[in-house]
């Protein structure tokens, strides 16, 4: 069997790898394992050209040197953490928030826990989602204010953007915490982390790098990564993914972000806060979709203020490069528009890493979208093979996957049937403002069948937003009508992931609106504003004093 090996300049440390990787995974590559230290990618092409890996790898800020065919390499498996085993009680197939937390969860009930890795161990989070994401929204947010705050008497200058310096910075935090709460905490415990790519050969066999392992229990934790959408000229013409964006070293002059919920409204606001000019393309018809209205109304209001264009509606119909340009062709209202642009964003979700993990061997169904197919305790097809995390296709949060790692972990080894219970889950998109939300939306409550009433509150009526200068944003709560039991809020609102757990845990625990009403809230915070959205529905606010019960 032959591959391929790429030489690359530009690599620096175990982050580029991860970028690298996920740069030829959405180009079409597989097998994929990556060396920052050697400076090369050996990959499995399956059927994508040179040119168009070359390409890929290049849009992520790296030099591809040359590209050779070579023979698949075959070797064992190579600890990186821990003692190599002739068998272990349970085998996790990733590295990721899911894998290490079936692994600890694994240890501590005494088990030999062996977790197999390709690239770079930590998964998505720590490598290229949440930790690096949140830094660059932090660092660009911080940069917007310093030259547009709302307190008069104040002067403060945003005197330009050092993109490459932030990159740096960010790199270096990514493994501060992969060494810290990934490999030390493995070295900690005392289970196995191993480099190299495993597939199943049967029901109970891996093969790892050639060497074959026997274990009685599996899961399988790999993660997802950027979906790239068919659209006639893309792949050609090149794109950044929310991965390969956060390595650019200079900020667009012009971005174009197709996609506008959760991560293209990030990104696309990261890049705006840095100078960019930054179009959003939404399909839908409105940004951020599966959120109330309100929601769309007030975050297009504040990208339109802030100097961005949004386009919603927008069916793409090619892309394409013009000297030295791309070009984006779509279709609106039946009206055909070409929007050129320095750079494009791919931002329409993602696909669970399914491909090359020999599923089918191993009796394993996946789902119409390539997830994992798992039962109420994760339990897959096969007896003994567990998912859990991004690959289940289930809702793609940290501390999901967390969650599920050791739910599939105690339901493997200790028998249980746990279920999956995802009642009262938190959802946020860490945009300005911040956007979070529990429950059902109104939309939701009224298509389940329940008679349901609602209260939206602007922050012009919570006083920490009047103090603050900004009161952009709301607080809606969706409560029964008969009962007024609450079933779900939306915060709109600087802090609203920290006001949201209120709301969370008045879903989880059934409590009414008139349970929170009159509940104490610190005054001059944002939390106040759930308590005054609850208030609503039995009083006007607006005539209450500033203060007032």
């Amino acid at each position: 069997m032959t591959a391929r090996l790429m030489r690359i300049e530009g690599m620096t440390c175990a982050h580029c790898e991860k970028t690298v990787a996920e740069a030829l995974t959405g180009a079409g590559a597989r097998r994929v394992v990556v060396d920052w230290r050697r400076g090369e990618a050996r990959f499995d092409p399956a059927g994508t050209g040179e040119v168009e890996l070359a390409t890929a790898v290049e849009a992520a800020g790296y030099r591809v040197r040359s590209i050779q065919e070579v023979a698949e390499e075959e070797h064992g498996v190579e600890p990186l953490v821990g003692e190599r085993s002739g068998s272990y009680d349970l085998v996790v197939l990733g590295s990721g928030s899911a894998a290490f937390a079936a692994a600890i969860t694994g240890t501590e009930a005494g088990a030999r826990v062996a977790l197999m890795e390709a690239n770079v161990v930590g998964g998505t989070c720590v490598n290229v989602g949440c930790v690096p994401s949140k830094a660059m929204l932090a660092a660009a947010e911080t940069y917007h204010r310093a030259g547009h705050h709302p307190f008069p008497g104040i002067r403060t200058r945003a005197e330009g953007v050092n993109l490459g310096a932030l990159v740096d910075s960010k790199a270096e935090l990514v493994e501060r915490l992969r060494t810290e709460k990934y490999l030390d905490l493995a070295e900690s415990y005392g289970f196995t982390v191993c480099r190299g790519r495993a597939e199943f050969v049967e029901g109970g066999t891996i093969a790892c790098d050639g060497e074959r392992i026997t274990a009685p229990r599996f899961i399988v934790a790999t993660g997802a990564s950027p979906a790239v959408p068919p659209i006639p000229g893309l792949a050609e013409t090149g794109y950044l993914t929310s991965t390969t964006a956060l390595e650019l070293r200079e900020p667009p002059r012009e971005l174009v972000v197709i996609g506008a919920n959760a991560i293209g409204l990030e990104m696309g606001q990261l890049f705006l806060h840095l100078g960019s000019q930054v179009t959003f393309l939404e399909l839908a018809p409105r940004i951020a979709p599966f959120e109330e209205p309100e929601v769309a109304e007030t975050l297009q209001a504040v990208l339109a203020q802030e100097g961005a264009r949004v386009v919603t509606g927008a069916k793409i119909t090619s892309v394409a490069r013009r000297e030295g340009r791309r070009v984006v062709t779509l279709e609106q209202n039946g009206q055909v528009e070409a929007i050129e642009a320095g750079q494009i964003l791919v931002a329409t979700g993602r696909r669970p890493n399914t491909a090359d993990l020999g599923l089918e061997r191993a009796g394993i169904t996946t789902t119409e979208r390539g997830a994992i197919q798992v039962d109420d305790t994760l339990r897959t097809t096969n007896p003994r093979v567990w998912a859990a995390g991004d690959v289940t296709g289930h809702p793609q949060f940290v501390y999901v996957a967390a969650y599920e790692g050791d739910l599939a972990a105690r339901n493997a080894l200790y028998g249980e049937a746990r279920k999956v219970d995802l009642t009262a889950l938190p959802r946020i998109m860490f945009t300005s403002p911040t956007i979070a939300a529990v429950g059902l939306t109104d939309e939701q409550a009224a298509a389940s069948g329940v008679a349901c009433t609602c209260r939206v509150l602007p922050l012009s009526a919570v006083p920490r937003a009047l103090v603050n200068r900004d009161t952009r944003g709301f607080v809606k709560i969706v409560a029964e009508a008969a009962s007024r039991r609450i079933l779900g809020a939306t915060v709109v609102a600087d802090g609203a992931g920290d006001v949201i757990l209120a709301a969370v845990y008045a879903v989880r625990f059934g409590l009414t609106t008139d349970q929170v009403a009159s509940t104490w809230a610190p005054y001059l915070t944002f939390a106040e504003g759930f308590k005054l959205a609850a208030q609503a529905f039995t009083r006007d606010v607006s005539r209450l004093s500033c203060c007032a019960a």
